[in-house]
């Protein structure tokens, strides 16, 4: 067992999860596998079966050597997929539950390149296959860099970022997230005590871009209304604003009845709700942000489903950063 495989993997936000979605039972899907720790928390309190799904062949190598044990065995089905396809696994679940952006153990191994707390390549594929961030940044234009950076990152900086990067790969090719990292963090101004390392913004818009984790988002909130039985329940965990919006207006869209309307504006299509919102967004307390500080960020909303049939997204509607990635070869 490797050092990482020993560090504990806190699920973040879990026991607000399983408060709001109590009483926990039947059958649930875990969209976002990792190490386990929302499967395990949902059988603890009453799940009789989840399949968890998991793009990442390393949350599979390290389930299997825990999902056939005592007090799992026979409760757990993987999944190498992704959540956008989960209506293709299951139907007519109890609950759902996704917890987005990069896991710890992809955060803690610095082969897999997604943090430049230590040296290692500029990677960042949650699924190991298909283009890395090194072939993004190499081979991407200065505009599409820089409307990365901005959209997905909300980098002020991205243009001078975007120009640097194309001025030092001409000669440089960027293999490494020191490289990457050293390059932006000479660029701007340094960080005052409590706030982030300068990279930190670009290295988040690029794993979004590299993972195409805003498609996969909307596609998941979409297979989850078809996924789950009415009266069962979705619960989505997210770590940044911009995910959080869009998960609020899916909410709020499918809460929505329609019609109102003014002296100013049309009356809307009278529509039957597809959720019911159950919560509005809720945070860690200071004991989760003690035990892990990595929760600091992290909101959770919850919502029910109702019988309505499911439709797709109005993806205008949802606050999407501007799609700007082309394909990558």
């Amino acid at each position: 067992m490797t050092s990482d495989e020993k560090k504990p993997h806190i699920p973040v936000l879990l026991n607000p999860l399983l408060r709001e979605c109590a009483p926990i039972a039947g059958r649930w899907l875990d969209g976002t596998f990792g190490a386990g720790g929302y499967t395990k928390g949902l059988i603890a309190e009453g799940a009789e079966h989840v399949i968890g799904v998991d793009r990442d062949p390393l949350a599979h190598e390290m389930a299997a050597k825990w999902i056939n044990e005592p007090p799992y065995t026979g409760k757990i089905d993987l999944v190498l997929g992704t959540f956008g396809e989960m209506d293709q696994y299951a139907t007519g679940l109890d609950g759902v539950v996704l917890d987005l952006g990069v896991s710890s153990m992809q955060l803690d191994q610095p082969e897999r390149g997604f943090s430049f707390m230590k040296d290692g390549p500029l990677d960042m594929r949650m699924s190991q296959d298909g283009p890395t961030a090194a072939d993004f940044v190499n081979t991407a234009s200065e505009a599409e860099i820089a409307e990365v950076l901005f959209h997905y990152g909300e980098e002020k900086q991205s243009r001078k970022i975007a120009r640097a990067i194309v001025k030092d790969r001409e000669t440089t090719p960027f293999t490494t997230t020191l490289q990457l990292a050293n390059l932006i963090e000479r660029l701007l101004p340094r960080k005052k005590p409590g706030q982030s390392h300068p990279a930190t913004r670009s290295f988040q818009a690029i794993r979004i871009a590299v993972n195409d984790e805003f498609g996969q988002l909307i596609e998941g909130l979409e297979a989850a209304e078809r996924a789950l039985r009415p009266g069962g329940q979705l619960a989505v965990v997210s770590f940044h604003s911009l995910e959080d919006r869009v998960v609020k207006r899916f909410f709020q869209e499918r809460a929505s009845t329609g019609g109102g309307g003014s002296r100013y504006a049309p009356e809307q299509e009278v529509k039957t709700p597809g959720f019911e919102q159950l919560s509005k967004a809720i945070g860690p307390d200071a004991d989760e942000l003690e035990l892990n500080p990595r929760a600091r960020s992290a909101r959770l909303r919850v919502g029910r489903r109702t019988a309505a049939p499911a439709k797709p997204v109005d993806r205008a509607a949802m606050g999407l950063p501007k799609p700007v990635l082309r394909s990558v070869s």
